[in-house]
């Protein structure tokens, strides 16, 4: 009799186990991202980190993820800027440029101005809902709550869970630390743009939009 219950306990946690390591591929598999066809337009679409405030346009992130993706990339960050008014331009932008897909990496200003939080998710929310509505792929990529140690916020991992999209929630936090790789407080320097380049390459590849080299 114990045996008998034995053997049944451990084919019920094989059977979650299992069942476990199927949903982890389901979730992983909801979260790639469909290869860009040769040509396909980049969108980085923020603020002052987008823009590459601190150092020439030519080593913001944009432009050094351009060199490396062989894809163009549009600039679209204006420094200063919450999320209401990055909602604003969204849908005229993407309009305009036609991306195949948006790196969405805004709501730095939101926390800095000490701005509610449930309105900064709500306003990525709706960005996210145009983009999805056109067809448009998207990478999230989350910058950190107001503290010199913190992690990224908790509302972009919700609304990566939310929409099933690619989430990169480490490398802002990581530069904001190190000061070797900024040019002021806030921003980054040359080198710091080109690791988030790197980085955002990295992310793209591992989910499928871009190639492996």
């Amino acid at each position: 009799m114990v045996g008998e219950k034995m053997r049944k306990s451990n084919s019920f946690n094989c059977y979650q186990l299992i069942i476990g390591l199927i949903s982890l591929l389901l979730i992983g598999c909801s979260h790639q991202l469909t290869p860009l066809a040769t040509g396909s337009t980049i969108l980085a679409f923020g603020d002052s980190l987008t823009a590459g405030y601190g150092v020439s346009r030519q080593d913001s992130y944009p432009e050094v993820l351009a060199k490396i993706s062989g894809h163009p990339v549009i600039n679209s960050g204006i420094s200063g800027e919450t999320t209401t008014q990055g909602l604003a331009r969204f849908s005229q932008v993407i309009d305009e440029t036609k991306p195949a897909l948006i790196i969405l990496m805004e709501g730095g200003n939101d926390i800095l101005q000490n701005l509610n939080p449930a309105q900064t998710k709500a306003n990525l929310q709706q960005m996210i809902t145009l983009a999805k509505q056109k067809n448009i792929q998207i990478l999230l990529v989350a910058v950190p709550a107001k503290s010199l140690f913190s992690a990224s916020a908790g509302f972009y991992k919700e609304l990566a869970q939310q929409n099933e999209l690619p989430l990169e929630d480490k490398i802002i936090a990581e530069l904001e630390k190190d000061p070797r790789y900024k040019s002021d407080y806030v921003h980054f320097n040359s080198q710091g743009y080109k690791l988030l380049a790197e980085k955002i390459a990295q992310d793209l590849t591992k989910h499928g939009a871009l190639a492996k080299p």
